[in-house]
């Protein structure tokens, strides 16, 4: 099975799109926010906690957070949108939570990191159980899985 069938091969329930939809949602407005507050959640904030080449890479990462957030929402090649949703949350997780830890403490951390946390454990559930019986991915994939031509 390659890339494409892996991604799409799903028997997780149809309640996973309310999953799908969490975290499809709030990586899009994340993403949308990056070009509309570019000072305070774009390239200024990325600057500020210091991402190299801040100008190129906050549009960068906002655009795949839409990209990505709209696959995740549509249940369209969900395990694959993960991936790219993961490394840009690991890196908000290591650039901001590790040094919060560092300098404030395990309660700052804790209270400032529930969003990642949350976002981090639901994108690894999302590339375990793929995008439930509602998605896009089941649909392609369901003609295959029955052996339907």
């Amino acid at each position: 099975m390659g890339a494409i069938g892996w991604s799409l091969d799903t028997h997780a329930p149809r309640a996973v799109i309310l999953i799908r939809v969490l975290v499809g949602s709030v990586f899009a407005l994340e993403g949308i926010q990056k070009f509309l507050f570019p000072e305070t959640l774009g390239a200024g904030r990325f600057d500020k906690i210091g991402i190299p080449s801040a100008q190129f890479m906050a549009p960068l990462t906002g655009a795949v957070e839409i990209l990505c957030g709209a696959l995740v929402i549509l249940g369209l090649l969900t395990r694959l949108a993960t991936l790219p949703l993961l490394a840009v949350i690991c890196t908000a997780i290591w650039t901001t939570k590790v040094p919060m830890f560092a300098h404030q403490g395990f309660w700052t951390m804790a209270h400032e990191a529930r969003t990642d946390w949350c976002m981090l454990l639901a994108l690894i559930f999302l590339l375990i159980a793929g995008a439930g019986r509602w998605s896009a991915d089941y649909a392609m994939a369901a003609p295959r899985m029955t052996g339907i031509p």
